[in-house]
């Protein structure tokens, strides 16, 4: 019995021992990938790296890793405009089945899932109404963009200054509009035309309602899948498959 006592000793202690040993393990690995993928997407700051599975070693041996969470709290991703960028708010991606080198220098996800957020004031600016100026719709009538927000059951309301004949309109007036995601690029359509008093026509005014924002270059190579309009601005999921996160 005695024995038995100190094999269940040593058996605990080094269990113990492979805990702690892997533990550490595991936070090199993520401050490596997280260094390396700061880098490789030229990120202001370091993303947050996490690496889910135990034990991690076992998972080194078999140089792939189950499951890896990345976080980038603020992103800036093309759009397709020389020196015009998008801020992309709160990416976070998980990769499963990620291989890597055993320095780490390369890490690629087989797929990889992820979300993030587009403030409504960044997304303001796409509008090419906010870029060109006020666009006139109808001889004498003008109108632009002023301001976006939630709209409800997944619309953005869309605010439109109007001036008629001289004479700006006391408040703007709203829509509600759609948001949808086209390859790689989110397009904002109006349900209808805002009740301007007049009649409009359809073609004019919707080169102020409706517009659209290419978002390119995402981490790793991921790409756009779905949108959908919410309380602080459009939520928009990603996908990808051979995603690289180093290297």
């Amino acid at each position: 019995m005695r024995a038995l006592r100190i094999l269940l000793i040593v058996a605990v202690i080094l269990g113990g021992l492979f805990v702690i040993a892997d533990r550490v393990a595991v936070g090199f690995a993520e401050d490596e990938v997280a260094d390396r993928l700061r880098t490789s997407e030229g990120l202001a700051t370091t993303p947050d790296v996490s690496i889910k599975g135990f034990p991690f070693l076992t998972q080194v041996a078999g140089g792939e890793l189950d499951d890896v969470e990345i976080g980038i709290e603020d992103y800036e991703a093309a759009t397709g405009v020389s020196g015009q960028n998008i801020r992309i708010d709160d990416l976070n991606a998980q990769m499963r089945g990620v291989a890597f080198t055993g320095d780490y220098s390369s890490a690629t996800a087989a797929t990889a899932t992820g979300s993030a957020t587009i403030t409504y004031a960044e997304l303001l600016k796409a509008a090419k109404s906010v870029e060109s100026g006020p666009v006139e719709v109808v001889p004498g009538v003008t109108a632009t963009i002023v301001g976006l927000s939630d709209g409800g059951n997944g619309k953005i309301k869309v605010e439109i200054e109007a001036t008629v004949a001289g004479t700006k309109l006391p408040q703007p007036v709203s829509v509600l509009s759609t948001v949808t995601v086209e390859g790689d690029t989110v397009k904002v359509k109006a349900d209808s035309l805002p009740n301007l008093g007049i009649d409009l026509a359809d073609n004019k005014m919707r080169t102020v309602t409706d517009f659209e924002q290419k978002i390119e270059g995402l981490p790793g190579g991921i790409k756009l899948d779905a949108v959908e309009a919410a309380k602080t601005g459009v939520e928009i999921t990603v996908k990808g498959s051979n995603v690289s996160l180093a290297g």
